[in-house]
């Protein structure tokens, strides 16, 4: 059995070796998208090859390990490996005289690896996860493997099996009830709100875990923004981060490691930097949503969290994707307030971004694989059309290629699982 592969091998009367592999076909299989399905045929396919003469049957030299040791310590050599050689079909041509031939420190699986110049591995990642106030866990249409959690039992069942591979990181957002949302989020600083509850059981079941929180208005905003909407439809900076500061000390309080301010507020970072230090919070981390692009790849996430939009955008405060300069400013800025680390969203489309905060800047720098990364990723997969594990474990690496420290992504659990098979 390879991969998906089921293989046969038969032996014919003229010696030829015949070679069949059986291999499956989607059948009656739905893949959900926002509301709507496909659904795909399944049947096993039989392929047929032969070969003779040019099977590649293995040398042995029919000695014991013992006897070939014997052998070299009386001073007899063994054979040298012998020279392939060039095939009747290829061309004869002269060797070039290169001196250089960056080929031979990736002739083998060793070489490469020793030579490899970034590295991944669960520590370096954050798991994103959502709640809900349910017992059930609820699956979420539009991102395949990923749930509202019930906070009582599903929470914790999922971050038990993210340390058992040794994510011990993760990133908490909440799905609140329609009920409990106002123009101005008020239920963003409830102590007793869903969050907080969640947080101080995580903390109180595992006390080691870092637990990274959002600090924005959306989930808990009757109209779906981030900030707090005038009656003209302008998002108010100054009032919103007057609810960010009370929303951040209420996670905090509850045993958040670290907040994240996302809701691109001017002046959010250090004035929650003095919220949290003049109660008593010095220790606890601020990541700056440095980059939060106004990208169309949320849209998953939005259907997680069931927020709408009453009008318009969020262009307003959040990035254009044409810019890269305005990254810089909007670092140095967050930097002199107080941010412990920057963070770009989305992450592949913007490895440019990552790369030149990682160049001028010596703070950690974080990477967050948005809902819409996550779901391309899982469709093509589920249609054949890529390899699903292996573009996952691509993209990571070249988050950590780019300049990344921490990378938040819905595949952590996944991916743990990975690395934890390879060291094996």
């Amino acid at each position: 059995m390879i991969g998906n592969f089921a293989i046969f091998r038969f032996k014919m009367a003229d010696t030829t070796n015949v070679y069949a592999s059986i291999r499956p076909i989607i059948r009656n299989v739905r893949f959900i998208n926002a509301g709507s399905s496909t659904k795909l045929s399944m049947r096993s396919q039989l392929v047929v090859r032969t070969s003779g003469e040019h099977e590649f049957k293995a040398k042995k030299s029919g000695k014991s390990i013992e006897e070939c040791e014997a052998h070299v310590v009386a001073g007899n050599a063994l054979d040298a490996p012998v020279p392939p050689k060039p095939e009747a079909q290829n061309p004869a041509i002269p060797i070039f005289p290169l001196q250089s031939r960056p080929r031979r420190n990736r002739r083998s699986r060793v070489l490469r690896k020793a030579f490899q110049q970034s590295q991944l591995s669960p520590s370096n990642l954050v798991y994103p996860l959502f709640i809900h106030e349910g017992e059930e866990d609820d699956p979420i249409g539009s991102m395949p493997g990923c749930y509202r959690l019930g906070w009582r039992h599903g929470l914790l069942e999922e971050v038990s099996k993210a340390r058992d591979v040794g994510v011990n990181s993760i990133l908490l957002f909440p799905k609140v009830s329609d009920a409990l949302k106002t123009p101005a989020g008020h239920e963003a600083y409830n102590e007793n709100g869903l969050v907080p509850r969640a947080i101080r059981l995580l903390k109180d079941k595992y006390p080691d875990l870092v637990i990274y929180t959002d600090v924005a208005l959306d989930p808990y905003s009757s109209d779906g923004h981030d900030g707090i909407c005038r009656e003209d439809g302008v998002i108010m900076n100054d009032e919103t981060v007057y609810q960010l500061c009370k929303q951040a000390v209420v996670l905090v309080r509850a045993g958040a490691d670290v907040i994240g301010p996302s809701a691109m507020m001017d002046g959010r970072v250090g004035a929650i930097r003095e919220a949290l230090d003049d109660e008593g919070f010095q220790h606890v981390s601020i990541m700056s949503y440095t980059s939060k692009y106004a990208s169309a790849l949320y849209g998953p996430f939005q259907e997680a969290l069931d927020t709408k939009l009453s009008f318009g955008d969020k262009k307003t405060y959040q990035m254009n994707p044409a810019n890269y300069r305005e990254t810089m400013a909007e670092a140095i800025a967050n930097e002199a307030e107080g941010a412990d680390m920057l963070l770009v969203k989305p992450a592949l489309p913007y490895l440019d971004v990552i790369h030149r905060l990682r160049d001028n800047s010596s703070l950690p720098i974080a990477a967050y694989q948005v809902s819409g990364e996550y779901s391309m990723i899982k469709a093509a997969g589920f249609f054949r059309m890529i390899d699903q594990e292996k573009v996952m474990m691509e993209s990571l690496m070249c988050l950590r290629r780019a300049g990344a420290d921490v990378i938040l992504t819905y595949f952590a659990l996944q991916a743990g699982r990975c690395l934890c098979a390879e060291k094996r």
